[in-house]
């Protein structure tokens, strides 16, 4: 049985894991870590995460960046796992996450689908071979209480797809600044909020006379939980170190490596 400690227990992604947990046979949550300490489920929840101090073989956080200093501090002095789903890091923070990844595992991810993992590395393969002679626009619809923007995931994909681009890509968010014609070495960003859209992320590459378009459409937080819950069962048998969605996928591909 995985000993799962969770912080961000009380928001809506820790909803969700702790539904999530309290309805399998192989993983448990211990204790739950929240500015509210609101006991939703059957755990205890503490607003210190220093207060806990029972078993536990990893932590999961769906929170918010201002307690990683904290969770960082707690999983290096208890020597435990670590999966960070919280996205808007500064760049201090993840220098700080690299940091801790040389003392314990840490599996850092901005998504946590396998979906998405998918539609990413589509798109890296895509970009590849389109080069320069298309563009490339990315555009992320959430619900309307989301905080950051872009999200987390476009920005990882932007990312991804820079890295195999034949030159040096230039990140534009939105147009509204400047009214000039578009360059292109330009990956535009473009965030929409509204409603309760869980997350939708869509990759368009426009060439001459064509498109070609990837697209993500998350129907409910429910994914989000499965593939954080295959994160925790799979970083507390690693060793030291950053590991991330694309390593998991491999994991799952291919079991023996």
């Amino acid at each position: 049985m995985l000993k799962v400690l969770l912080s961000g227990c009380n928001g809506r992604m820790g909803r969700v894991i702790s539904e999530l947990a309290s309805a399998s046979d192989d993983i448990t949550i211990v204790a739950g870590i929240d500015i509210s300490k609101k006991e939703s489920f059957t755990y205890p929840v503490y607003e210190n995460i220093f207060d806990y101090d029972g078993p536990a073989d990893v932590l999961v956080d769906f929170s918010n960046p201002s307690a990683l200093t904290q969770i960082i501090d707690y999983c290096l002095d208890k020597k435990i796992p670590v999966v960070l789903a919280t996205t808007g890091y500064s760049k201090e923070q993840v220098e700080l996450i690299e940091q801790a990844s040389s003392r314990i595992p840490v599996f850092r991810s901005s998504n946590m689908s396998v979906g998405i993992c998918l539609i990413t590395e589509l798109a890296r393969q895509a970009a590849s071979l389109l080069g320069p002679d298309f563009n490339i626009e990315i555009t992320e619809k959430h619900h309307n209480k989301k905080l950051d923007a872009p999200s987390g995931t476009a920005a990882s994909i932007a990312d991804a797809i820079a890295e195999v681009l034949p030159y040096r890509a230039e990140f534009v968010y939105g147009r509204h600044s400047a009214s000039k014609r578009r360059e292109v070495n330009e990956i535009g960003i473009h965030s929409l909020r509204g409603g309760t859209i869980v997350g939708d992320h869509e990759i368009l590459f426009a060439g001459n006379d064509e498109l070609i378009e990837i697209r993500h459409t998350a129907l409910s937080r429910s994914i989000f939980a499965n593939g954080a819950v295959k994160a925790a069962k799979f970083i507390a048998e690693q060793k030291p170190g950053l590991y991330n969605m694309r390593d998991l996928v491999n994991s799952i591909i291919n079991p023996a490596q």
